[in-house]
């Protein structure tokens, strides 16, 4: 994914990234998953930026749809760690890495990343593109967009009512709501 004579990385195109999906042996119905978040957080982010914020809302659409590319190797939640090494050694940016890395839950610490047996580092989502591209992926369900209680209800059932992430899920619901606007407009487009 070099450009030719700068050594610079570029995003795959749309295509690229589905083909990207295919060749690392997805199954079809974690493609249809990829593509429905891309739809919803290209949406969400082309909001955002409509209301004053700037944000790639190329990187957005293209890190959501390669968010799940670990999955290729794992369902488990070290699909992140794998979908990370699978994208680096893929050539592509950092930034787009970061997306991917960064997605699942509301983010996991290092010190619940060490307890879940992940590489020891922090998987919070930091730029706004992985915070979308986190968002965007709890709110859709296979391919099906859901409201955002449904997402803590199940949270809370899997993990324990108490349990950091879903306060992290919380905030970062907030912190996209506020910046989007109206997300009933956005979940469900006309």
């Amino acid at each position: 994914m070099r450009k030719r004579g700068e050594g610079a990385r570029r995003l795959p195109t749309r295509q690229e990234a589905i083909q990207l999906l295919v060749q690392s042996g997805c199954e079809p119905h974690v493609i249809q998953h990829c593509k429905a978040v891309a739809a919803l957080a290209k949406r969400i982010a082309e909001a955002i930026r409509r209301r004053g914020v700037k944000v790639n809302v190329r990187l957005v659409e293209i890190g959501a749809l390669l968010h799940d590319i670990g999955r290729s190797k794992t369902h488990s939640v070290h699909h992140v760690a794998e979908g990370a090494r699978i994208a680096r050694s893929l050539g592509l940016p950092e930034e787009l890495v970061s997306i991917v890395e960064r997605h699942v839950g509301g983010g996991i610490t290092a010190e619940e990343a060490r307890r879940l047996g992940l590489p020891v580092k922090d998987y919070i989502p930091k730029t706004l593109e992985e915070k979308i591209v986190n968002y965007a992926d709890k709110l859709i369900e296979g391919t099906r967009i859901v409201p955002i209680e449904r997402t803590l209800e199940k949270f809370s059932r899997e993990l324990g009512s108490n349990h950091p992430a879903i306060q992290r899920i919380r905030r970062l619901h907030q912190e996209i709501s506020s910046m989007a606007g109206d997300l009933n407009a956005i979940d469900h487009p006309s």
